[in-house]
């Protein structure tokens, strides 16, 4: 979501000032609100009208004074010789809400190809900062393609040892994922990191080891899920692999279970290490907001769908969909994604039931061998949000990922019910978005991120499993913030349910940047449950309680 300013009617300001609206006050674009105008002591006011808010601003010359007014805030946008004053919206108090933790995700390059720690000191300067805001631990990616890199059983440990020490040093915890996937191509990458050479090397003769689409174009991102328990990775099959990988990482990592430092290990299940088929690769020409196409045409889930089929008694049905489209379409284009389409037919259900078993069973095999690798230790599976045509029939960006979610049946359910069978957590993605934002930017994306979020939280909560989240972009504007928060802590939940932490994407020099990290701090202290009150605010307070700056005397208030 990005911080912007833009220019609005002119015809509304004095005429010396100009007035901006900033998206961080207010997620409507100002061409579609409505604006009046009128003076108060001390400057001129423009409020903007939408059917759900009213936003305030005063403007004033620069250097005067404006006495104290309810409708003045603490956001100011200099504008030639004028001032523009924005107020803060009324918010939710979270002070004496659930404590929920806070991580941050680390760069995604923070050891390199050879498992070296890179740029050690201005990584420990940024973790100082995030433990002096208490934020609670950090993520790190524990890359398949860097530790077994060249030899099967083989693995390179060193640079995630060293950064372990110094994050245990620092006082903070690790959740640590386990990166069965390539890094590169997605949105948010900026390094590259393929599978292991000796695993490429294998896919050069035998191809099919990857997911491939109606075309026969394979994706290299993760293994297919075909060959989860076919011995074609130099005699051990892909669950196998990714066990003595989890084994040799419990092993060599032992101190850091003992003492707690890890206080969770996330498994990758597919590309982006979410439980999902890799329906949508840019690098296969896919632009959002296309519905993706369905990727189970290498010849280990083909033999599967045949098997499938020739149980249900129709063989004929071994085959996937000839009317689905293309990486872009939508799903009105289609045949078998159009309202009333073959999705809902005897053969499409067959096929999609078949499809989305195939997602949940991986999950099943590997999550089974992880709580045998970690055994007493938090572990988590993540899913993706695919919130684009949400508002449709079929869902249909839904389907071609595996999540069989049409708009008259639960897809999350069964995935619920799989993770709590091996007492996993879910992480979930896109918390921050908000579906009037999506309308907004992408009206033909049908989009709804909120009621997503809404339906895989309580098909979760409804289990009774633990619910953790992470932003889908970089988020940095308080309206963000809020979103997230009123995700992480429901509003009158008669059972008082809530998210059991949330992972921050992602530790970078625009986050350390001034205005952005205030606002993050004030972020992680409502996320806390504890109270915060800027430095203006309790100064107010001080002056009008008689108590001078440096009092002895301490307050319970959280300042800053």
């Amino acid at each position: 979501m990005a911080v912007s300013s833009v220019p609005i009617f002119n015809s509304l300001k004095p005429p010396s000032a100009s007035l901006i609206a900033c998206s961080t006050v207010h997620s409507r674009s100002p061409s579609s609100l409505g604006y009046n105008s009128f003076w108060v002591k001390g400057g001129f006011v423009c409020s903007s009208v939408s059917e759900s808010s009213r936003v305030r601003a005063i403007v004033r010359d620069k250097g005067e004074r404006t006495e104290d007014h309810p409708l003045v805030g603490d956001l100011v946008d200099n504008v030639g010789n004028k001032q523009v004053l924005w107020p803060r919206l009324p918010e939710r108090d979270f002070a004496g809400t659930p404590y929920v933790p806070v991580y941050v995700m680390l760069p995604l390059g923070v050891v390199d190809m050879n498992c070296e720690l890179v740029e050690k000191e201005g990584l420990v300067d940024q973790l100082r900062i995030l433990k002096s805001v208490n934020v609670d631990g950090v993520m790190v990616d524990c890359w398949w393609g860097i530790v077994e890199a060249h030899m099967p059983q083989v693995y390179n440990w060193s640079g995630y040892k060293r950064l372990f020490h110094i994050v245990r040093d620092l006082g903070l915890k690790l959740q640590v994922v386990m990166s069965f996937h390539e890094c590169g191509g997605n949105v948010g990458d900026d390094v590259h990191i393929p599978l292991p050479r000796w695993v490429r090397e294998i896919g050069q003769s035998n191809p099919d080891i990857y997911f491939a689409d109606r075309e026969g174009r394979k994706n290299s991102e993760c293994l297919t899920w075909g060959i989860d328990k076919e011995r074609v990775l130099k005699g051990r099959t892909a669950v196998e692999v990714y066990f003595d990988y989890m084994r040799s990482f419990r092993v060599e990592f032992d101190e850091f279970f003992v003492d707690g430092v890890i206080s969770e290990i996330e498994l990758g299940l597919g590309p982006c290490g979410e439980l999902r088929y890799p329906s949508y690769p840019a690098k296969h020409g896919w632009r959002y907001p296309g519905i993706g196409e369905f990727q189970c045409y290498d010849k280990y889930l083909m033999k599967s769908l045949s098997k499938a089929a020739e149980i249900r008694g129709h063989s004929f049905w071994a085959r996937g969909p000839d009317n689905a489209g293309s990486y872009n379409s939508a799903p009105h284009e289609t045949g078998f994604f159009r309202d009333g389409g073959d999705y809902d037919s005897y053969y499409g259900r067959f096929f999609l039931n078949w499809y989305s078993q195939v997602l949940v069973d991986h999950g099943d095999r590997v999550l089974a061998l992880a709580n045998l690798a970690f055994e007493g230790t938090c572990i988590a599976a993540k899913l993706s949000g695919i919130h684009w045509w949400y508002k449709t029939a079929s869902h249909a960006a839904e389907l071609t990922a595996g999540f069989h979610n049409p708009a008259n049946r639960d897809g999350y359910a069964p995935i619920a019910v799989m993770l709590k069978k091996h007492g996993v957590a879910l992480n979930f993605t896109c918390v921050e978005l908000r579906t009037l934002d999506q309308h907004e930017d992408f009206p033909e994306a049908l989009a709804d991120p909120e009621g997503l979020v809404w339906q895989v939280l309580n098909a979760a909560w409804d289990v009774s499993i633990l619910v953790a989240s992470e932003n889908a972009l970089p988020c940095y504007d308080r309206e963000g913030y809020n979103k997230i928060l009123e995700n992480a802590k429901p509003r009158n939940d008669p059972d008082g349910r809530h998210l059991s932490a949330f992972t921050y994407l992602r530790l970078s020099p625009v986050l350390m940047e001034r205005h952005n990290f205030a606002e993050f701090e004030r972020f992680v202290k409502r996320m806390h449950g504890a109270i915060y009150l800027h430095f203006s605010h309790l100064f107010l307070l001080l002056k009008r309680a008689d108590l001078p700056m440096g009092s002895s005397t301490r307050s319970p208030i959280v300042s800053k």
